[in-house]
């Protein structure tokens, strides 16, 4: 059936009941049968997603079940509500569901449905991404890579083999969540689901196999009746009934808006930091700007509908980062990659939320004005008969303005968003951040310092392979041969050496993989690498010694990632492209048409010596002079840290490579690639306690480069200092009963407020965070102290009004005070 075919059927089945409020579409299910109970049903119309009749302004996030496990989940959701949030939004990965043809695997971390039953058994909505391309910084974009071997398949066109085995696979998702009666017309939790992901990028690319492609997957969807809408991300051209919506760090400028007014505006991805890249520095974004941008899309374009990417990353576990992403994703994220809360983002955003959702009627009910009151200042006003709210914007970045909004003056900061409840009372500023901050800190608790306690296993360079598989007179593509199961792929060739001259013979060496190193009879020559914005090839050019007669080249190809995202991706190519041979000025001699011989992995790998009945069968030795040279492999034990507090593992004395925690691949590292600020892009990495024993665990490390694993330690994360400096001036949190503004202090579960580094009720240095004296004002109340020890210490949690009357009186008249507060946790 064609896409218009299909698309007609959808249309009848689909007509809505006659809606209340004027909704826009209705997706419905009776419940109860002949109890005659109410329905439940999704909705939307111009204004919002319509719940049971009710529109709704709700705040997301994501968290992705495959980077955290089942122990996280229920802790990352109870604190995602805490924040404020409505909804839990996760893609589907469908290369972790189907890695072979026909084979499924919802076990372990991969379990969807018990995933959402959490959401759901907390209260939360779902927004389900099935895609099922879904980009994500995940390796190939989650399509399972036997579908490169599919013939005659492009992927993401209007290509009837691909068409195939997506509808195969996102109609399994939907029987799935069908039969576990997790959409929300059946009593569960989901609400929406998307369907592709920013297609609008490469649409372009696929020329008239694009708009079709567009058309059939939104019939596809829509004809599988879910009961709830679907929406699809950065597509301006979705079709009815599919919702268009937007992506990126500030949609209320740069969204068009939805392509019917009977649309809501939706953001399904505001970006809370950039994910980190190996050989970048981490790219975190401050609180002060995600909540301005969320203010402004909600002002703006009257988004109903924010959804912070991520609220918690996680971790990449495996081989699962797609090219040159680090194993840690979206660490500055309102939940860190551990799980811990990241101030003073989650709290800043839950005041933010509770200030909007006091406004819900107007917002979603009311009349919409707006007004100029300069170049960079606007006002924003949604009036209902009984309630008003009025969001007041400041874009200039360097100068505070002052702004005449009915019959009162409001001072707005540099780049600020005040919001007024009734159009009077200021109840949220995005630039003033009341709450606290935080100081995580990893404490060293054993030191894998004990060289007794190491062994080592040297990789074999391999010279000559007897399987045949992969031998011809061509270089084979990297991830075609080894099916993107393992980074790494052996080029091997001999060299028929016959002294012709003088001059430095020199190896040329041309590869579309990520990392080369090579080797030239069994010695090692030298590594190259690129990086995600660098060129396409990267290029090793070597001076090398020959000896007379037959000479072994042995060329590791390494792939960091897999792409994740751009048009044709089936049509990729990686691994050596060129090999030639040059002696002083001669010409040089070419070895791309020689006979190769490819193998797949190390030796290593393919014998699973990072298990325990793999490293069983290895030959182990004691650390030598060779320990510290490229390609050796490392294994000793440790015992798991008391407590609860995340563990991590230090490798920044190491070079690059893979490492398994008793037998489960932690992923990737790779601490040498500097960035410009001459840091490793990451070197803590999380091994989450689920994949620890009490004792003795087993920790193997794959070493590309050559490290010293004498200095990897074991850590503990945790957040070891607590900040926070309230202005007396500052608007009253609305999740207290407190009449004046407050500094509120917490610890992370489980630890207690130990000491009091510094405190003052004055006019302290702003934002300081030491515990000196050089941190008072000309104005400082001597009582500060004792106070602030008296509602403190011992609790994980106080809070002390900034008011004079708490610190004895105003003994600094005419200036404008503040407390600030510098504590220990433990």
């Amino acid at each position: 059936m064609g896409a218009a075919a299909i698309m007609a059927v959808l249309v009848v089945m689909l007509v809505p009941r006659a809606p209340s409020a004027a909704a826009g579409r209705v997706w419905l299910q009776e419940e109860g049968g002949q109890n005659g109970t109410a329905a439940r049903e999704v909705t939307y119309d111009g204004r919002a997603l319509i719940l049971d009749g009710a529109r709704r302004m709700l705040f997301s996030g994501d968290i992705h079940y495959p980077r955290s496990t089942p122990e996280m989940w229920p802790g990352l959701i109870e604190n995602a509500k805490k924040g404020g949030l409505d909804v839990i939004q996760t893609y589907v990965f469908w290369n972790v569901h189907e890695p072979i043809q026909g084979q499924y695997n919802f076990e372990g971390r991969y379990d969807l449905v018990k995933f959402i039953r959490e959401v759901h058994a907390q209260g939360l909505y779902v927004s389900l991404r099935v895609g099922p391309f879904i980009e994500a910084e995940w390796k190939y974009g989650a399509l399972p890579f036997w579908l490169h071997g599919v013939p005659n398949i492009t992927f993401r066109s209007d290509n009837e083999p691909f068409k195939v085995h997506m509808q195969n696979f996102v109609a399994k998702i939907v029987k799935m969540m069908k039969d576990e009666k997790l959409y929300y017309p059946q009593g569960g939790p989901i609400i929406i689901s998307q369907i592709e992901n920013e297609y609008k990028l490469v649409e372009a690319a696929f020329h008239s196999r694009g708009p079709p492609y567009v058309q059939w997957a939104a019939a596809m969807a829509v004809n599988l009746q879910t009961g709830v809408p679907w929406m699809m991300c950065k597509q301006d051209d979705a079709p009815d009934p599919i919702i268009n919506t937007c992506n990126g760090l500030i949609s209320g400028e740069t969204f068009l808006g939805p392509n019917s007014p009977k649309k809501p505006a939706l953001w399904t991805e505001n970006w809370t930091s950039r994910y980190p890249l190996y050989g970048h520095d981490p790219r975190f974004r401050s609180a002060a700007d995600l909540a301005f941008a969320v203010a402004l899309f909600i002002a703006r374009k009257k988004g109903s509908f924010v959804n912070y990417y991520m609220y918690h990353g996680g971790t990449n576990f495996g081989r699962f980062a797609s090219s040159y992403v680090t194993t840690s994703y979206y660490d500055g994220a309102p939940l860190d990659e551990y799980g811990l809360i990241w101030q003073s983002t989650w709290s800043h955003l839950r005041e933010l939320h509770v200030a909007v959702k006091q406004s819900e009627e107007p917002l979603l009910s009311g009349s919409y004005s707006n007004y100029s009151f300069g170049e960079q200042q606007e006002g924003h006003v949604f009036e209902t008969e009984s309630d008003c709210v009025a969001f007041l914007v400041n874009f200039d970045k360097h100068k505070t303005s002052n702004i005449q909004f009915g019959k009162a003056s409001f001072q707005l900061a540099p780049k600020s968003i005040s919001i007024l409840s009734g159009c009077r009372t200021v109840v949220f500023e995005t630039a003033k951040i009341n709450a606290q901050h935080g100081l995580r800190t990893a404490q060293i608790v054993q030191p894998l310092n004990d060289i007794d306690n190491w062994k080592i296993f040297k990789e074999p360079i391999p010279q000559e392979i007897s399987n045949t598989t992969h031998t011809g007179n061509r270089f084979f593509e990297h991830l075609s041969t080894t099916k993107d199961e393992i980074d790494y792929l052996w080029y091997l060739s001999r060299y028929d050496y016959r002294s012709n001259g003088h001059g430095q013979l020199v190896l040329n060496v041309e590869s579309q993989a990520h990392v080369l190193h090579a080797y030239i009879n069994n010695d090692y020559l030298g590594s190259v690498h690129g990086s995600h914005d660098g060129p396409k090839s990267i290029i090793l050019k070597t001076p090398i010694t020959l000896k007379e007669g037959q000479n072994s080249i042995s060329l590791l190809s390494v792939m960091v990632g897999s792409p994740d995202s751009g048009a044709y991706m089936e049509r990729r190519t990686f691994g050596v492209r060129k090999v030639s041979i040059q002696q002083g000025h001669h010409k040089s001699h070419s070895l791309n048409n020689e006979l190769w011989k490819h193998q797949v992995g190390l030796s290593g790998e393919m014998n699973s010596i990072y298990t325990q009945e793999g490293s069983s069968r290895a030959q182990w030795t004691t650390i030598d002079k060779s320990a510290h040279l490229p390609l050796i492999w490392y294994k000793t034990k440790f015992d798991t840290p008391w407590g609860n507090d995340p563990v991590t593992l230090n490798l920044s004395s190491m070079g690059k490579g893979e490492f398994w925690i008793n037998g489960e691949s932690i992923g990737r590292y790779w601490v040498s690639f500097k960035t410009p600020s001459g840091q490793p892009t990451q070197s803590l990495y999380h091994i989450p306690r689920y994949f620890l024993k009490p004792r003795e665990n087993t920790l193997v490390l794959m070493e590309e480069m050559g490290g010293d694993p004498l200095q990897i330690t074991v850590n503990t994360m945790s957040i070891t200092r607590v900040y926070s400096s309230v202005n007396e001036l500052s608007t009253p949190s609305l999740l207290s009963r407190r009449k004046h503004p407050a500094v509120r202090l917490r610890c992370q579960k489980g630890k207690r407020i130990t000491e009091i580094e510094f405190a003052s009720y004055g006019n302290p240095v702003e934002d300081c965070r030491s515990s000196g004296r050089s941190c008072l004002g000309s104005c400082h109340a001597e009582t500060t102290e004792f106070v602030v020890k008296d509602a403190c210490l011992g609790r994980r949690k106080c809070v002390i009004p900034v008011h004079p009357a708490k610190f004895g009186g105003d003994r600094c008249s005419g200036i404008e005070k503040s407390l600030s507060v510098v504590a220990s946790c433990g």
